[in-house]
C-alpha cells in the first residue's frame, strides 16, 4: 500500500506526517534502538496511528524527508501540535523531551534556541509559567 493511501483525513494525515517526522529522526542516527521504539509506540497511540500505517511509515525503503517550513509561525505551528500530542496524557517524560528536541532542530531551530523554546512550552503546558509571561499573554490578547 502506498504511503499516500494512508493519508486520508486532514488531522489523521498531519498526525501521520508527525509520526513519519518523529520516526526519521529516531532513525537519524542509524537504527532505532529500544527506547526509540518504545517511544514511538507510545507517539503512535497518541497520534491514532495504526499497526499498519506503523509498519507502512518504519519500512527501510521508505525514506520520509523533514518538511521544515519556510515560515517562522509555521515552524512554531508545529511545535505547539507536537506539544497538544505530548500532553494529551498531562505529562511529558524524558524521552519525549528528548524528542521534541530533535523535532525542533530538525524544523530548523538551532538547538539553543530549541531548548529554550521548549522549556518555555513545558511551562506554558503544565500551566507553570511565571505570572509576568501570563499576563503578557492574556494583555495580548484582549
Amino acid at each position: 500500500m502506498p504511503i499516500l493511501d494512508l493519508y486520508e483525513h486532514g488531522d489523521h494525515r498531519k498526525n501521520l506526517a508527525h509520526f513519519a517526522t518523529l520516526a526519521s529522526l529516531a532513525a537519524i542516527d542509524g537504527e532505532i534502538n529500544p527506547k526509540e521504539k518504545a517511544i514511538l509506540e507510545k507517539f503512535a497511540f497518541k497520534l491514532n496511528i495504526t499497526e499498519e500505517e506503523i509498519k507502512e511509515v518504519m519500512k527501510k525503503d521508505n525514506k520520509y524527508p523533514i518538511e521544515t517550513p519556510h515560515s517562522g509561525e509555521k515552524r512554531y505551528k508545529r511545535l505547539f501540535e507536537f506539544f497538544q500530542i505530548i500532553f494529551s496524557d498531562h505529562d511529558i517524560d524524558e524521552g519525549e523531551r528528548k524528542m521534541v528536541e530533535r523535532y525542533a532542530i530538525g524544523l530548523g531551530f538551532s538547538p539553543k534556541k530549541a531548548t529554550e523554546i521548549i522549556d518555555k512550552s513545558i511551562k506554558i503546558f503544565t500551566g507553570k509559567i511565571p505570572f509576568e509571561d501570563y499576563f503578557e499573554l492574556v494583555k495580548r490578547e484582549s
